[in-house]
């Protein structure tokens, strides 16, 4: 069993791409070239009708949305998440949706205002991106705040699909958008900084780094992708 993972560099599809790492999973590359807009092609469109990037094709089902993605192979492989009947199951699935609910459309307002104006002027993209960067300092102390006091044991188990979306999300947050980044420093967070730096070491982020051109210190001190294939933006 294959799995074909449609990928752009530095995208949500490295996400994916470390979960299968992680896993082991046999999986072949698909490049969806954002300079030419291929995601909004008509045949990546029957594949995900939303023209977004990943699609994970899979024996069973073809399957998008970042988080569902991660569930569905958390679950069919029994690793990367607490299973269905354990005490933690409940615990593990708020925090993992609201990475998927709450922190990542916010990340993708602040990096694309203008698909959520209709004609907005320069004065209305720069005040949507500073209520964004507010947001979003508001949601990653939130999240070092809790976890830390009630839930730790999600930062510090053997890496999961929470962690692994979470250190990209954190990637980007130092990286994008170019000129915008100045209210991030995520020394700020001790224990997310912690965090990124053991994600960073695995083999999985190394070969995904090699994959991606990402650089060395994928998640702690990240650097702009030199990627052998595609454009992340």
């Amino acid at each position: 069993m294959t799995y074909i993972l449609h990928y752009a560099p530095d995208n949500a599809s490295l996400i994916v791409r470390l979960a299968l790492l992680e896993l082991g999973l046999p999986f072949k590359t698909r490049l969806v070239e954002r300079r030419t807009h291929a995601q909004r092609s008509p045949e990546y469109l029957k594949l995900n009708p939303n023209g977004r990037i990943p699609v994970l094709e899979t024996p069973q089902a073809t399957i998008f949305e970042t988080g569902a993605i991660l569930l569905w192979l958390a679950d069919t492989h029994n690793a990367l998440a607490p299973g269905i009947n354990t005490p933690q199951r409940g615990t593990f699935l708020k925090w993992l949706f609201w990475l998927s609910n709450t922190l990542h459309p916010t990340l993708r307002m602040l990096f694309y205002p203008e698909t959520y104006l209709d004609h907005g002027t320069a004065e209305m993209v720069n005040n949507l991106r500073a209520a964004q960067k507010k947001s979003l300092l508001n949601l990653i102390t939130l999240l070092e705040t809790t976890v830390s006091r009630q839930d730790k044991w999600i930062l510090n188990s053997s890496p999961n699909i929470f962690q692994i979306y979470l250190a990209v999300c954190l990637r980007w947050m130092a990286l994008y958008p170019t000129g915008h980044t100045g209210w991030f420093d995520l020394k700020t967070w001790p224990d997310l900084l912690t965090l990124c730096r053991n994600i960073e070491t695995r083999q999985s982020a190394l070969s995904a780094s090699q994959s991606e051109g990402l650089g060395a210190t994928i998640f702690s001190h990240p650097t702009l992708p030199n990627p052998p294939e595609g454009s992340p933006l």
